[in-house]
């Protein structure tokens, strides 16, 4: 089998235990829902990224990059190709006179950074302290919560520039398909450092979205704070958030907000709350969230989505926009 030919090479820098055959989705995912990806690895540092994404090009297989899972739906088919899970797990804190730079690698998990932050006293990162994702994901899509965003705190931010497309192949296909030299070529000069201004962030956006980067690493500036008053602070947003946000499998927000709206007002003022396609709900807690009521599918999911889409845009004349991203066959 091909697939297996393709693991053993990936095996040459990525332990084996870190390689994964025909890998359900549901374990990688909030959602809890997904098909098989055809290879998952879980890459530790950057040379093995490299390794990983070199040997998708040999074999011109689809590349998709994941940190936590908390912000992506897979579809029911999986995923073709090859999987990347984003583990760099650097936390390194230069405490300088007045303020502290934060360099955290793509696959710290937010809540982590957020006790070692407290633990030093550092404070500005209570609003992410609850997000259940890691710092990549949060940079991609600018995570912000309680009136802040990671634009007001990230400096700069390391990334891997890929230069081409992969071809895609067929889910069907993956033992059919044939060996090339073609592709990236990828090496350190593709290692970019983008500033603040160049990272174009926006609401749930940024340049990370809309190009082929690479999130490796980035660095943040932090003041100094009480340690009682930052605790006080994370302990306030999380109770926040037990009592407004259910406790179901979901990827958070499910929509964006819009630019003169909120979105989950609509979706109540629409008599959508708790409205459900097979094991799909809207959060009968949280009108913006759509929810795993236990047994759903990802296209329960995709068609509530739409439905919802189509009843605010019918009864409100407003366009709805997902902030979920879905990815799969």
């Amino acid at each position: 089998m091909k697939v297996i030919e393709i693991c053993n090479e990936l095996t040459k820098v990525i332990p084996p235990t870190r390689i994964y055959m025909k890998e359900s989705m549901k374990k990688y995912t909030s959602f809890k829902v997904g098909g098989n990806a055809d290879i998952l690895v879980k890459v530790k540092d950057v040379k093995e990224l490299m390794h990983a994404i070199k040997i998708a090009d040999k074999y011109y297989l689809p590349v998709t990059i994941i940190g936590n899972g908390s912000n992506i739906l897979v579809k029911d088919n999986g995923i073709s190709g090859i999987v990347i899970k984003i583990e760099f797990d650097k936390i390194e804190i230069d405490k300088q006179n007045d303020f502290a730079i934060v360099t955290v690698g793509a696959g710290v998990k937010l809540m982590r950074l957020a006790q070692e932050l407290l633990n030093n006293g550092i404070s500005g990162f209570e609003f992410a302290s609850g997000i259940p994702g890691t710092i990549g994901g949060a940079v991609r899509m600018n995570a912000g919560a309680y009136g802040s965003e990671m634009k007001d705190i990230v400096i700069n931010t390391k990334c891997l520039e890929l230069k081409k497309d992969n071809r895609p192949i067929r889910k069907d296909n993956i033992d059919d398909i044939e060996i090339t030299e073609n592709g990236n070529n990828i090496d350190e000069n593709n290692i970019i450092e983008l500033d603040n201004k160049e990272q174009e962030f926006r609401y749930r956006n940024s340049v990370f979205r809309n190009k082929k980067y690479i999130v490796l690493e980035t660095k943040l500036k932090l003041p100094y704070g009480n340690k009682e008053d930052i605790k006080a602070k994370m302990d306030e947003f999380s109770k926040m958030r037990k009592e407004k946000q259910p406790d179901l499998p979901s990827a958070g927000s499910t929509f964006k907000r819009g630019e003169d709206f909120i979105t989950a007002k609509l979706i109540d003022e629409c008599g959508l709350k708790g409205y459900t396609i097979g094991g799909a709900q809207i959060s009968e807690k949280h009108a913006g969230f759509i929810v795993n009521t236990g047994n759903a599918t990802a296209q329960d999911i995709i068609d509530l989505i739409e439905y919802v889409k189509k009843v605010v845009y019918e009864k409100t004349g407003k366009t709805i926009e997902l902030e979920v991203e879905i990815l799969g066959e």
